[in-house]
């Protein structure tokens, strides 16, 4: 008896052992695959250079880059909550999706001609050179403050689900996940930056979409379906329905979200440092309009097939009569780490996982050292030297910060201050939009030391419009605040601007 209950122990120890040394081993081959991808891009005369690690010394083909952002613009946080939003909002999401590639062509369009004309390493430059210093700094400020809680709360997921399912059962502390996948990033990243991420960027969202694909062919074999019968199931899903032109109070109506996703993309890729440091790593004007334009369309078919997953997975659960947890987030989770799918999909989930997340922190970093360095240190001014010695403190400062903040969003545990985080985040790319807008399309000019006092108020007042919107009429904004938080910092500036004609070098597109 005793022999027994010895083996069946010796076998649970076994079944729970293999799978996280799978896991293990894959995130080993994983990470050795990055660090040879960034040795082979670092060598070079110039590779530590400020032009290669802030624009890739221009040499970034265009089609690299496009696949690559979509990988950077993929976190963790999307790989999980897509397929599960369908079960609340249907497939509404794709009229968001919609939006975005019309956004694209205006970034295209509009922006990246101003940026390569101008000839710009941190975009926000153009603030300081169109209005003034004090705008300047300002909106290199809200950059990053939205990309490190943004990326501190990305990353807490992809650590979350290693120290669960991997490092947790080693007796390894969060605080050390959190540190070691930092750190990870930062190896990387630290001598070549953007000329790294371009290519490394190409890696992971290559194993992202393959991680997908093998997902939904899993899922596909285990409700025993053909190719028809899969497209049928879809289409007939009460939870495929896409369009809403009716109802003007849902925030799901197709004008809200189609506008909502142009500006989205107008300030989350073209308003960004991150995303658009990528673009202005290509050779030129012509070749980073060809990366948008591939690169905003790719977004379609990829997110109607997170979209198709949810439905997959929605039919898997009543068949075999599963109880979904309550939290949409959690659906996937479910199926990949409780083996309904296989230990199979448990690796495909993990490596999609850290894929989607380090895809969007590596260049997040990247981003956010050369926000701190040209915008605020004005490193440019340095001999090559200097500036790189500074760089490399300042990469090395930034990562312990986002450490920090990993940990403690770890530490408050609460679901709902992730959501706040995101929330903030978004609220900070308002004054953003309001920003360039005034400088884009008008010709006056505005007070600048009144601009950070604007930039601060409109997120204020948008928040005390919602609560009071909630309270009162029972309606509660969604992406459209981001429009309104824009037009009050619009409209702030407009307030206190005179008729002073200013250089239509600046960028300014008013005729």
């Amino acid at each position: 008896m005793q022999i027994e209950k010895a083996r069946h122990v010796n076998c649970e120890i076994n079944c729970t052992f293999a799978p996280v040394m799978r896991i293990l081993v894959t995130i080993i081959c994983y990470f050795a695959v990055l660090l040879l991808i960034a040795r082979l891009t670092g060598k070079g005369k110039r590779s530590g250079s400020d032009a290669a690690f802030f624009r890739g010394e221009n040499r970034s083909p265009w089609y690299i880059v496009s696949f690559g952002m979509i990988g950077a613009s993929i976190s963790g946080v999307t790989f999980v909550s897509v397929p599960g939003m369908v079960r609340s909002m249907d497939m509404t999401y794709m009229q968001t999706v919609f939006g975005f590639f019309f956004g694209y062509l205006v970034v295209a369009h509009v922006l990246l001609p101003l940026y390569y004309r101008l000839n710009l390493t941190s975009i926000y430059s153009y603030l300081g050179t169109r209005i003034g210093p004090r705008t300047y700094r300002t909106g290199s400020f809200f950059f990053l403050l939205s990309r490190m809680l943004g990326t501190a709360a990305k990353m807490y997921l992809v650590c979350l689900i290693l120290h669960t399912y991997v490092f947790g059962n080693m007796g390894i502390p969060f605080w050390m996940i959190a540190a070691g996948s930092v750190a990870l990033v930062w190896i990387y990243t630290h001598k070549s930056g953007i000329k790294t991420i371009v290519w490394t960027d190409t890696l992971q969202t290559f194993c992202l979409i393959a991680a997908l694909i093998c997902i939904i062919y899993i899922t596909i074999q285990k409700l025993d379906l053909g190719g028809n019968s899969i497209i049928q199931l879809i289409s007939n899903n009460p939870h495929s329905r896409i369009f809403i032109f009716d109802d003007w109070m849902s925030r799901q109506n197709f004008f809200k979200q189609f506008l909502s996703g142009i500006f989205i993309v107008i300030v989350m890729t073209g308003l960004d440092q991150d995303m658009m440091q990528k673009n202005l790593s290509c050779k030129n004007l012509r070749e980073a309009q060809k990366n948008m334009y591939c690169y905003g369309f790719s977004f379609i078919p990829l997110n109607l097939l997170f979209l198709c997953l949810g439905i997959l997975l929605l039919t898997l659960a009543g068949q075999m009569n599963l109880i979904l947890p309550e939290v949409n987030d959690d659906i996937l989770p479910m199926f990949a780490t409780q083996g309904y799918l296989g230990q199979t999909v448990l690796v495909l989930f993990t490596i999609g996982i850290i894929a989607a997340a380090f895809s969007n922190s590596d260049s997040a970093l990247t981003a956010m050292t050369t926000s701190v360095c040209v915008d605020l240190l004005d490193t440019n001014k340095d001999i090559e030297e200097v500036a790189r010695q500074r760089r490399g403190r300042v990469h090395i400062i930034l990562s312990v910060i986002l450490i920090f903040f990993i940990c403690l969003v770890e530490a408050l545990n609460s679901k709902s201050v992730i959501d706040a985080i995101y929330i903030i985040a978004s609220y900070t790319y308002g004054p953003l939009l309001g920003m360039f807008a005034f400088g884009l399309f008008t010709h006056r000019t505005t007070r600048d030391r009144w601009v950070p006092f604007i930039a601060v108020a409109s997120p204020l007042i948008c928040y005390a419009l919602d609560c009071f919107a909630m309270q009162r009429y029972g309606y509660k904004f969604g992406y459209e605040l981001l429009m309104l938080n824009g037009i009050l910092t619009f409209a702030g500036m407009y307030a206190l601007s005179s008729n002073e004609i200013i250089n239509k070098e600046y960028g300014n597109i008013k005729r």
